[in-house]
């Protein structure tokens, strides 16, 4: 991950609203939930037609066209998808991690007698790299330790009858050695029969065993004890279920793993993301390393004990047990192709610093080539070894990596992306070297790196972008007009910011326009893949998770059923689109802050036919000003309105008539202090559902109009403007049915025209295996959508096609205990040459039609 949001604003984290029942499939369709079918009359009806060439040919598909997006964040590994149950297993965790760490985090230590137990770093440790242990003193009788560890969540779930191996390195300086006790279990009592081990020597050696769960919890603890005399020292204390995917040592959590390898993606990119150019990049050099170190692939392999440990970006400990053989192992067992990623010596994510260090610039790039053979030297070479040695003999098949990941910096990142590139290209010329253009779509950044992206030939540029659900209504024709003599686009982080089906329903709109330039378009991956609900950094996530259950977004199941639906090639398509809006830009106004204290003067609404509509030189109440509950502190202050709390967020105060349009709004705004500038919002139908001119956002680096749709913001017209603390700014906005003009001091800053997003968007392709046309259609509005279908006189069209549909409440969420939005699988009779369909209202529908057309 991850691209940061368009303002440095964190998107809110919007509770889930209760999901409304579920639509029925169309008037065509069998349905199977039990209710009558929707028809013309149940809801408002849009005409269209879709006229489909089978004959002609579009663009290619490859494999890849759609893959997965790795980064470890919202505990995506540990505690996630690798599948260890203990947490902070080898006492590693440290306060450069996460202020609240102590080595103990997550243990319980209770001693009895005359026992200690702590937590050292000395020269009894297991190696230079876990260099902490568990260090217990037991002075003679009476005395005794127990070590409980509470796991992730609410404990260590298990189930009943599954088998759960157990393992630790221990030492004893007690003559005849220190038995061991290992036992699970919660508050109502034993889970499992307890083990009996024996730690028999003074050096460090692993021990193991079986513990087999007698019923089901989500609530373990597992608990090590031991008693008597001498000194114990305890490390990489470890529970692992047996059933692990593929049944793999070490290896993943088997529901996850399932659900993603449930998506047949076509490439997995690992492991980052902001782990990959954040931090330091120099190498772990013991004891003094530095813990917030860029991911670097040769700490992570090797025997799990000795590999490191590393303060994860996100703000938590990051144990390298899923480290880079695991992730090319879990792309070999998904059929996957593995696109590792690899710092640049740029750092990106808000820090945007280049090293500067030539010798430490070789060193990255000779590790980047001893990766490739890592990945594919033959088992002789040095580094194909080393893979043969973690249990894989064969070579992995790398073809693609990329270097570096939302570099801000573009002509530093270019000056070092190249240097990689040539020596990769030099060795190893059949691999495709990628690079970036930022964190955003659009922008400063975005348009230098593109340009030194193609003066430099470039093969593979990887795009990322998160916005709201009207920007990728707006976008679907994005990539129509991107040359296509290269490069080629990685999509390799992109969502629409919330989980709610309206968003998936937005992204699936955008992804047929991905498909239709699948000849420049070349891969794409949703991001992030994973999120544990207790622990959660960034939202949305595709997958969802908690110690025991773990439950797809609707935002999974319409990346599924395209990915399940690819096909070969695009058909040649074309549909009618729906009668643009004859309304304006409709809605209230609205003051606000972000970090700053600010105040405002001479507020007035002015329709544009002159009539006053508000005016406020707040010598008076502020009565007309609506404030929602703990936005900020607003009060009148000698004749102005003022927001006095520098530290408070989205302070918005609402004014008028929802109502509104074609009006002229007039505002005085001074910064009194703070972070950045003060924000005017006009169009505003609730304090989610706006536009606001944000002046001296990001820290008060640049300016912007943003539209703020269900909470989610993007920009859409931004430049560099800043804002003076103690200056008044007379601001001015122009609204005419969908233009928008601003005006700053009496000049214009900037205008924008709000074009209505098309809902009705439409690709086919052709599965030349199954002989089928894949007609796939999105419907992201509240009307139903009857069609017209015409696949052409010629073509011989089985008369019964296969239907999957995705349907329902726009604002419905798939929860843990609810999954209002998944796929209904029916079939549809009476499919011709030209036949209609109604497709329900905010759906997407995949319909797979039997079909041979003659030659072109």
């Amino acid at each position: 991950m991850a691209t940061r949001p368009t303002s440095t604003r964190a998107p809110s984290r919007r509770p889930w609203t209760k999901p409304w029942p579920r639509l029925c499939t169309g008037i065509l369709l069998v349905c199977t939930l039990g209710a009558g079918p929707v028809t013309a009359s149940d809801a408002a009806v849009t005409d269209y037609t879709l006229t489909v060439d089978p004959s002609g040919r579009g663009a290619s598909i490859g494999d890849s066209m759609y893959g997965i997006f790795y980064e470890d964040i919202n505990r995506a590994a540990d505690g996630g998808l690798y599948a260890e149950l203990v947490q902070n297993r080898s006492f590693e965790y440290d306060r450069a991690d996460n202020a609240s760490y102590t080595p103990l985090t997550s243990w319980t230590a209770t001693t009895d007698g005359a026992a200690t137990a702590e937590v050292v770093d000395d020269d009894g440790r297991l190696n230079e790299r876990n260099r902490r242990y568990l260090r217990v003193t037991l002075d003679g009788p009476g005395a005794g330790v127990r070590l409980a560890n509470s796991g992730y969540n609410s404990g260590i779930a298990v189930r009943a009858g599954q088998r759960y191996d157990f393992s630790v390195w221990a030492r004893t300086d007690r003559a005849g050695g220190t038995p061991l006790t290992v036992s699970l279990g919660d508050t109502s009592g034993p889970l499992a029969k307890p083990l009996t081990l024996k730690a028999g020597n003074d050096r460090w050696t692993r021990y193991t065993g079986t513990l087999t769960a007698s019923r089901t919890s989500t609530e373990g603890r597992l608990a090590v004890s031991a008693g008597g005399s001498g000194t114990l020292r305890l490390d990489m204390v470890s529970l692992f279920p047996r059933n692990t995917y593929k049944n793999r040592p070490n290896g993943m959590r088997a529901d996850l793993a399932q659900k993603i390898a449930a998506l047949k993606p076509g490439f997995l990119r690992f492991p980052g993301g902001c782990l990959v150019n954040t931090g330091s990049h120099e190498a772990y050099e013991a004891p003094d390393w530095e813990r917030r170190r860029s991911y670097q692939w040769k700490d992570t392999i090797g025997p799990v004990e000795q590999r490191a440990t590393n303060a994860d970006f996100w703000g938590y400990n990051q144990s390298y047990g899923l480290g880079y053989y695991e992730y090319f192992q879990f792309a070999e067992d998904i059929g996957a192709m593995p696109v590792p990623v690899v710092p640049a010596l740029v750092t990106g994510c808000g820090q945007n610093r280049a090293t500067d260090d030539p010798e430490l610039l070789r060193r990255h790039i000779q590790d980047t080539l001893d990766l490739i053979e890592f990945a594919n030297g033959p088992r002789t070479s040095p580094w194909g070894a080393e893979r043969a040695a973690m249990g894989h003999p064969l070579p992995f098949g790398l073809t693609h990596l990329a270097v570096g990941n939302e570099e801000n910096l573009p002509d530093e990142f270019m000056a070092r992306f190249t240097q990689f590139r040539d020596a990769i290209e030099a060795r190893y010329p059949d691999i495709t070297v990628i690079s970036n253009s930022g964190p955003d779509d659009t922008g400063a950044v975005f348009d230098r790196a593109w340009e030194l992206n193609r003066a430099a030939g470039v093969a593979m540029v990887d795009e990322h972008y998160y916005n709201n659900p009207s920007w990728f209504l707006e976008n679907n024709d994005r990539y129509d007009s991107y040359d296509r003599e290269g490069p080629q686009v990685f999509l390799g982080e992109y969502a629409s910011r919330d989980n709610r089906f309206r968003n998936a329903l937005a992204e699936a709109a955008f992804m047929t326009g991905l498909e239709r330039n699948a000849d420049i378009v070349k891969m794409a991956s949703y991001a992030p893949l994973l999120a544990n609900e207790d622990y959660v950094q960034w939202q949305p996530n595709m997958i969802w998770f908690d110690n025991h259950r773990s439950w797809g977004s609707a935002n999974y199941e319409t990346q599924k059923l395209f990915m399940n639906n690819v096909g070969d090639h695009v058909v040649p398509s074309e549909a009618s689109g729906t009668p643009a809006a004859e309304a304006g830009i409709t809605g209230a106004i609205g003051l606000s802050t972000w970090a700053t204290s600010a105040s405002y003067d001479d507020v007035s609404v002015t329709s544009a036919d002159g009539r006053t509509l508000l005016h406020d030189d707040f010598s008076g109440t502020d009565s007309q000003w609506t404030r929602a509950a703990g936005r900020g502190s607003w009060q009148i202050e000698d004749g102005a309105f003022v927001q006095s709390d520098a530290t408070a967020e989205d302070t918005m105060v609402t004014a008028g008539d929802p109502q509104w349009q074609n009006y002229d709004l007039r505002v005085k705004a001074t910064k009194k202090t703070g972070r950045e500038g003060f924000l005017v919002a006009f169009g505003v139908k609730d304090t989610g559902n706006h536009y606001w001119w944000n002046l001296g956002g990001w820290g008060n680096t640049r300016s912007a109009v943003e539209q703020a749709e269900h909470g989610a913001k993007n920009a859409v017209v931004e430049d560099g403007t800043t804002i003076t603390t103690g200056q008044e700014y007379d601001l001015r906005i122009q609204i005419r049915g969908r233009q928008v003009t601003l005006f700053l001091d009496g000049k214009e800053w900037g205008s924008f025209t709000d074009e209505p997003a098309e809902p009705f968007r439409q690709v086919v392709t052709y599965d030349r295996t199954r002989g089928e046309l894949v007609v796939k259609v999105v419907n992201a509005q509240d009307a139903a959508a009857r069609t017209r279908i015409d696949l052409g006189r010629r073509t011989d069209v089985s008369p019964v096609a296969r239907l999957t549909t995705l349907a329902g409440d726009p604002d419905a969420v798939n929860t843990a205990t609810a999954t209002p939005i998944r796929p209904e699988r029916s079939v549809l009779r009476g499919v011709d040459n030209t036949f209609s369909h109604t497709f329900p209202p905010n759906s997407v529908t995949f319909l797979r039609i039997k079909a041979t057309a003659p030659r072109a």
